[in-house]
């Protein structure tokens, strides 16, 4: 087994064991310098990328990611296949290093999904994961935004192909993980959050019976 094998295997050990996996990726991407070299750089460069304060005021990519996890870990016994829901809401963001962009004095991430497929398959090839959890893992980051879109009737809403590619249920968790991701400790806020849940479950199950968005 090679190095990038063995990291692999503790990095998964971590995102299934711990109760808050945040703790060991905090410690780990400063002790350890392999982790500063390729393919671990696509991780630790969220920490370079800001958001907008509006939308995510606990900061910057990384610190969203890290509140991402922890709730996962919390819910990751609900999923379908709670190995590739972990790695998924390590990887979702992963994207926004080469989408984000500043717009009119605004921070931007558009397409940051379409981009995260992409790497989160190459991320973890190159870790030596099977290619079904290579699969799992990178459809859910490309349609983790699809509860925004779904939700909010946005034209970029695309539920045939989701439901194709991924499991609604699996993929209201991640989203829900990613919205409490922004710090939300209020009854109200997070109550707000799993009503939004519940309004994309029922839109996509609409869509399975035949009644198409």
């Amino acid at each position: 087994m090679n190095e990038l094998q063995n990291i692999y295997e503790d990095f998964e050990k971590h995102l299934m064991e711990d109760e808050l996996p945040s703790i060991y990726f905090n410690r780990i991407f400063k002790e350890e310098p392999t982790l500063s070299k390729y393919p671990f750089t696509m991780l630790s460069d969220l920490k370079k990328i800001e958001q907008s304060p509006k939308h995510h005021p606990e900061g910057n990519v990384w610190n969203h990611t890290m509140l991402v996890v922890d709730n996962g870990a919390l819910r990751k016994d609900n999923s379908t296949n709670p190995k590739a829901f972990m790695w998924a809401a390590l990887l979702h963001d992963i994207g926004k290093v080469p989408a984000t962009k500043i717009r009119r004095g605004r921070i931007t991430a558009y397409d940051h999904d379409k981009f995260g497929e992409k790497m989160s398959k190459d991320f973890l090839k190159e870790l030596g994961a099977d290619e079904h959890i290579i699969n799992m893992v990178s459809k859910m980051v490309r349609w983790h935004m699809q509860i925004l879109f779904v939700v909010k009737n946005l034209p970029f809403a695309n539920i045939k192909r989701m439901v194709a590619e991924t499991n609604i249920d699996d993929m209201a968790l991640l989203s829900l993980c990613d919205r409490l991701g922004r710090g939300l400790t209020s009854k109200e806020a997070i109550a707000a959050q799993e009503k939004n849940v519940e309004i994309f479950i029922n839109k996509c199950r609409d869509y399975l019976c035949g009644d198409e968005l």
